[in-house]
């Protein structure tokens, strides 16, 4: 099911139908036009309102004017009515309509309004080439109409001068809605590709850290797998082997399997924690978390830390997890929220599970935008799920902003969670 697009956060009915279409063409059925929404409804029956008022405003000064026969007033009143109703076809044949509405205006005064209105529903409706056209047809027939019938109450140059400008002005309003209307279709394509990019570069995310997996587990459990397969494969050969034998066999491949599923917890436990180790030094547990935090206020971060106890009883792979967590929060709110005070929090009891929440208000003032891609929060994601927890992020009612994750502590010391792979 395609997903409503983010730009129609409105209501629907305070959006003109043409552009609801655009944004969103589920909403129109295959082969039929847009329907009119509220709006549109109220704004057509406003310009058909515009009309009639300058039709009948038309007529007064056709009765005061000696150059028009009573037989002419009366077609133009006729032409003017036909004309008015003829308004609510503008959304249909935009175009049609103003084409046939110039040689209309030509002849009909009551049928001024109904050309404007025409005018301007093509310059919101159709490119530049047609406005164009029609527009300067229309421009280029007002000395000719006035100069036919002129106004009594104005001098000819002024008429001729007021009438193109007040088409001039028409002309560029549409234009304007137009032009709006386009660029907010732009922005949703923008927003589209966007939310497009976000989602490939996460996927594209999951994807390495899998193959990370892939490249963890061959190269550290390819030993320890293949002496368990030979030790294995000897036991099948050799059911006459002497019993002293056969347990020593039994043995390797006892401590063998239970050495391999200690480094698949451990693979699985450090898996996107950053780049490897190389010089060989242990990798980080909650136990270093206080240094952590010591290293972050002398850097000038404020830091409050609230944890468990004893950080030495966590299982390791479920406090080097912890740690890469309150880390990678650290990290954000030092990019992201400078000066902010941020608490660091990990409570948690065997049996119960280990909670980190890192969590920091609002920053103060303005703070200069920095580049990121979100990878870190995709990556513990990530890494939390692997490792059988879950992690949430996001902003708090305040404005701050608060990662917290659940991490499986079970009553024997070991993650409590069934091995994932």
């Amino acid at each position: 099911m395609e997903e409503t697009p983010a730009l129609l956060t409105g209501p629907r009915w305070f959006i003109p139908s043409a552009l609801l279409h655009e944004l969103d063409p589920g909403t129109t059925r295959a082969g039929r036009r847009p329907r009119r929404t509220a709006r549109d409804w109220v704004v057509d029956f406003s310009c058909f309102l515009l009309a009639v008022l300058v039709g009948v405003l038309a007529i007064e000064t056709l009765t005061d004017n000696p150059y028009v026969p009573l037989e002419l007033a009366v077609a133009d009143q006729v032409i003017g009515a036909l004309a008015c109703a003829a308004v609510w076809l503008r959304r249909r044949w935009p175009l049609g309509l103003a084409v046939a509405m110039t040689p209309v205006t030509f002849l009909s005064d009551t049928a001024g309004g109904a050309g404007v209105i025409a005018l301007f529903t093509l310059a919101v409706h159709r490119p530049f080439r047609y406005v164009a056209w029609v527009g300067g047809i229309n421009a280029a027939l007002v000395p000719l109409f006035y100069w036919l019938r002129p106004d009594p109450d104005l001098p000819y140059p002024v008429t001729v001068v007021v009438v193109v400008l007040l088409t001039v002005a028409i002309v560029g309003w549409g234009m304007f809605v137009r032009a709006k209307r386009q660029l907010l279709l732009s922005l949703r394509d923008r927003a589209r590709r966007a939310e497009t990019e976000a989602r490939l570069r996460a996927e594209q995310a999951q994807r390495l850290a899998r193959e990370a997996i892939a490249r963890e587990m061959h190269d550290v459990l390819a030993h320890r797998l293949t002496l368990l397969s030979v030790h294995a494969g000897a036991l099948e050969f050799r059911p006459d082997a002497p019993p002293a034998e056969t347990a020593r066999a039994a043995g390797v491949i006892r401590e063998s399997a239970h050495d391999a599923l200690q480094d698949l917890r451990e693979i699985i436990g450090v898996l996107r924690a950053g780049e490897p180790d190389d010089t060989g030094r242990p990798q980080p547990t909650l136990a270093a978390l206080d240094t952590l935090v010591a290293e972050c206020r002398e850097a000038g971060m404020k830091v409050m830390l609230h944890q468990v106890t004893d950080p030495a009883a966590v299982p390791a792979s479920v406090g080097r997890t912890a740690y890469r967590i309150a880390q990678e929060g650290l990290t954000n709110v030092r990019k992201h929220a400078p000066g902010a005070e941020v608490t660091v929090s990990v409570t948690g009891a065997p049996g119960d599970g280990l909670t980190v929440c890192v969590r920091n208000p609002p920053p103060e003032g303005e703070v200069p935008p920095v580049p990121g891609s979100g990878q870190g929060l995709i990556g513990l994601t990530e890494r939390a799920t692997l490792a059988g927890g879950r992690l949430e992020h996001g902003h708090t009612h305040e404005g701050g902003f608060e990662v917290r994750a659940w991490l499986p502590w079970g009553p024997d010391g070991m993650t409590g969670q069934p091995l994932r792979v």
